[in-house]
């Protein structure tokens, strides 16, 4: 079992940087990390699979976007392990990640509109804020900017 799983994970991992463009210890740290799982050969070396490539590809992708090692992690390990990923496992990890990315795409459309005016901070610094926030009504709604995160000035 051993030969046939090295014979299907034959990847160095400096073949594996040169497709990524990673560099060697990146792959090494996400190795640590447990976001790839490389075979060893009788020598020692690393052996990746070339859904590996694509693994650390989407690695680079999801932390590009803001996703955590964590996060990153969690996703990865919902990938079957006894067969390489196919199409849907990949479309299932993209629309939960769509999910997210659409929070905060929202989050970014609502930070654009308000970022000039009052964002419900607490600060009562503006002028403004007198009409926006009068008396700090925003902090009934607990620390931070209120109005960023989703609260309403008109409901507060």
């Amino acid at each position: 079992m051993q030969n046939n799983s090295l014979r299907n994970r034959g990847l160095s991992i400096g073949y594996v940087s040169e497709r990524t463009g990673l560099s060697v210890s990146a792959i090494r740290y996400y190795e640590d990390e447990q976001l790839v799982h490389p075979d060893r050969n009788e020598s020692g070396h690393r052996r990746y699979a070339r859904s590996d490539i694509r693994r650390l590809s989407f690695v680079m992708i999801a932390q590009g976007l803001g996703f955590s090692i964590s996060d990153i992690r969690n996703a990865l390990a919902t990938l079957p392990e006894h067969r390489t990923p196919n199409k849907g496992d990949w479309a299932r990890i993209s629309r939960n990640f769509g999910r997210v990315l659409d929070e905060r795409i929202s989050q970014m459309q609502l930070l654009r509109e308000k970022l000039d005016g009052c964002i419900g901070c607490g600060c009562l610094s503006l002028k403004t804020c007198g009409l926006y926030n009068a008396r700090d009504r925003a902090a009934r709604r607990g620390a931070g900017p209120r109005y960023l995160l989703g609260d309403n000035s008109e409901t507060v």
